[in-house]
Parts: structure tokens; C-alpha cells; sequence
């Protein structure tokens, strides 16, 4: 199957303030914006469980009140800087336990049968990666990280 090559949109690796996934959500929403998102993929942004609504939960932040500042424009330390002055205010250790709880889901626990589950729906090896980081990166073309 080819990769899901999605310009523009970044890897859930990479951070905004040292916080995982954050820039990929922005991405997903300016993308969305301008009509640059796959269709099916706006059914899942901010949904319960998902990774954009656990990042607005560890901000402390409600992803449609995110969504309404994005649309005003600003970057993304600006948005960063908004979220944290209306939400918490996490430290570098809880960044830390964030960044690594994020970057493990499907690693033994509850979403591993997510990462098969989507590794077969794509039609790759059931053992190419272990956590959904790394499957978005193998799926978009990108050499997972932690395999």
C-alpha cells in the first residue's frame, strides 16, 4: 500500500514547547481549514480518546475553543502560549511523562490492538511497529522512531 503522504503535516514526534503531537494538531486544523485534509479525516479531529482531545485534556484546554484560535491565524508558540495561559500550566517533568505516555500508546496496553489493527488495514507486516507514533510515521513514509 503507498504511504499516506499528507504535505504539511508534520510527525506527532515533533514538538511545540517541547510537547509532542501539539504541532501535528495544529497542522490538522489549518489543514482542514483550507480544505487540505483527506476526507474522513476531519471525523476523528478532537475525538473522545483520540490524540487531539488527550493533548487539549493534558493542557487543560477544550479542543473546539483551540480550533476557533487557530482559525484567527497566529504560530504556533503563540498558540502554545495561548493554550497554557487558559489551561495548566504543566512543568518540564510532566512534559517529560506526557512526551513518553504519548509516544508509547500500543506499546503493551490497551491500544495495541489499534496499531494490529490498523497495520493490517494498511496492509503491512502485523510486526512493523508497536506504538501509533510509530505506525504514523511508517504509514506516512517516515522511518518509525522507536522500532
Amino acid at each position: 500500500m503507498p504511504a499516506t503522504l499528507i504535505p504539511k503535516l508534520r510527525s506527532p514526534y515533533d514538538t511545540v514547547g517541547g510537547i509532542v503531537h501539539f504541532g501535528r494538531m495544529l497542522d490538522k486544523i489549518r489543514l482542514h481549514a483550507a480544505g487540505e485534509l483527506p476526507p474522513g479525516w476531519a471525523e476523528a479531529m478532537g475525538v473522545s480518546g483520540g490524540f487531539d482531545f488527550r493533548c487539549c485534556h493534558f493542557l487543560g484546554v477544550d479542543y473546539a475553543d483551540l480550533k476557533a484560535e487557530v482559525s484567527k491565524g497566529g504560530s504556533d508558540e503563540d498558540l502554545l502560549a495561548w493554550a497554557l495561559a487558559r489551561g495548566r500550566q504543566p512543568d518540564e517533568e510532566d512534559i517529560t511523562v506526557w512526551n513518553g505516555f504519548m509516544m508509547k500508546l500500543g506499546w503493551r496496553d490497551p491500544v495495541a490492538t489499534r496499531v494490529k489493527f490498523r497495520l493490517n488495514e494498511s496492509g503491512f507486516p502485523e510486526d512493523a511497529v508497536e506504538t501509533m507514533f510509530d505506525f504514523i510515521e511508517f504509514d506516512e513514509g517516515r522511518s518509525p522512531r522507536n522500532a
